[in-house]
């Protein structure tokens, strides 16, 4: 036994290359599993945030609930009751609640 591993340890080193494809493997699992889905995510709030219009319902990062008054570039001024509005930052809105008109794409 004590020969075998002596002679594998003799053999000589593989080239460096190959000593670093399992670093590459892993990060090449990363990006896959972690940081792509991650960037497609964003990509679509960022989306959802631009399409944000008057009279959208909305809930906001702190959830909040409220409808849409007035968008400008940076800001959307919500009304949360009759008479209560506040001004938030368009990148604290979580998302954009549909109309309760509409069925669930699951009926």
């Amino acid at each position: 036994m004590l020969n075998i591993l002596s002679a594998a340890a003799g053999a000589g080193a593989p080239p460096a290359w190959i000593q670093f494809l399992p670093l590459v493997g892993m990060g090449l699992i990363f990006w896959f599993l972690i940081i792509r889905p991650q960037m497609r995510r964003q990509k679509e709030h960022q989306q959802k945030i631009e399409a944000i219009k008057k009279n959208d319902k909305v809930v906001t990062a702190g959830g909040l609930i409220g409808k849409v008054i007035k968008v400008d570039d940076e800001y959307a001024d919500i009304e949360l009751a009759q008479g209560v509005r506040v001004k938030a930052v368009k990148n604290t809105i979580g998302d954009i609640i549909p109309p309760a008109g509409k069925a669930a794409a699951n009926d």
